[in-house]
């Protein structure tokens, strides 16, 4: 009788057995094509890799091609044009994409007739109302009154440029490249004219012979765009004298989330992408806090103390950050100007002026 009865349970466990068996199959075969399987796999593509800080400063940036389009505006002393760059945001040598931005020259330069290049970093603007040269018109123009070249990018999206990557932090990241084939660019004008050229405008015979043969390589950022600033210092390790205004500082991811709750969405799109992007790359990689250590550049940083879009003690702790190790920083706070340094203006470009005429030459 016992025999029976685990024959019995044998007989039904198999019964069990084939029909999960033939479960599985079936599901496995008839899988609705929206169903994810995932596979920890150590070989899996990552394309965005090639843009962590410690890739791009291992990469050959290839210069790009800057071309002077139309005249905007002619003031007494410097006269604005539309540029357009053309260059390789995604660093493999195949697609060449354009960007627009605004170059000022100078009609006179600054102390014995030298030609300064400031590189001019924006902030975030949303692309609905941006302009080419939203972000830093006023600060390039007085400049450019004052005897330097300056050259702002609008990125890739921005104004007349061609559009950006469809991800969102590879369009991010291809901030970098831009900055870095344009200073590539400028490095290599007074060797080869290749990478210069004057299109449809009629310019006066000395424009040419000013940009190419400026004296030094300065760069401003303001914002995001100081993010990029300091970004690119951590890349070169170049010494480009540098002024950032109210820079955005803290680490990433933290440095995009914090401004969500400005978006459309309250960030949902953008907190979905990033939880994306965290489960392939390594998030430490991509951010500037980590590479500090690398910067060769003298800073001269800006914040303002009513300021509610960069807190005050994020440049705070920059700068004491910077101090502990041993970098080139002059901090200026401006008591209750906010964060387009309103109402110390004056007082902050001033300053710039200063830094970037007193610097180490380039």
């Amino acid at each position: 009788m016992k025999t029976k009865r685990i024959s019995f349970l044998v007989v039904i466990l198999i019964v069990e057995l084939t029909f999960l068996a033939g479960y599985i199959t079936a599901y496995i075969i008839n899988k609705p094509k929206d169903s994810v399987i995932f596979v920890k796999n150590k070989d899996v593509e990552k394309p965005l890799e090639k843009y962590s800080i410690e890739s791009l400063s291992k990469t050959d940036i290839p210069a790009g091609t800057l071309e002077i389009s139309d005249i905007l505006s002619e003031q007494e002393k410097y006269i604005s044009y539309l540029f357009l760059f053309h260059f390789v945001p995604g660093l493999d040598n195949k697609i060449i994409k354009t960007t627009t931005g605004v170059i000022n020259i100078p009609k006179t330069g600054i102390q014995n007739g030298s030609y300064p290049v400031i590189l001019m970093i924006r902030g975030f603007v949303n692309q609905k109302i941006y302009v080419s040269g939203m972000g830093t018109k006023n600060a390039a123009n007085y400049f450019a009154e004052n005897g330097f070249i300056t050259i702002a990018p609008d990125f890739l999206g921005y104004a007349k440029s061609d559009r950006e990557a469809e991800n969102i932090f590879e369009s991010r990241f291809q901030t970098y490249v831009t900055v870095l084939s344009l200073l590539k660019s400028i490095e290599e004008m007074k060797n080869n004219r290749d990478q210069f050229f004057v299109n449809k405008v009629i310019i006066d015979e000395h424009l040419t012979a000013k940009l190419l043969n400026y004296s030094t390589i300065n760069i401003w950022g303001h914002s995001n765009g100081g993010q990029i600033a300091l970004t690119i210092l951590e890349i070169t390790g170049k010494n480009f004298p540098t002024v950032l205004w109210a820079p955005v500082s803290k680490p990433f991811p933290y440095s995009v989330l914090y401004y969500t709750d400005e978006s459309e969405d309250r960030g949902k799109f953008i907190r979905t992408e990033l939880s994306k992007f965290e489960a392939l790359y390594d998030v430490e990689k991509y951010s500037l806090t980590n590479y500090y250590d690398k910067i060769s550049a003298p800073i001269q940083l800006h914040q303002g103390t009513s300021d509610d879009a960069v807190p005050a003690n994020w440049s705070d702790t920059l700068n004491d950050t910077l101090k502990t190790l041993n970098k080139n920083v002059v901090y200026i706070k401006h008591s209750g100007a906010d964060h387009n340094m309103n109402p110390a203006w004056n007082e902050a470009i001033e300053q710039n002026i200063g830094f970037y005429t007193n610097s180490t030459v380039y």
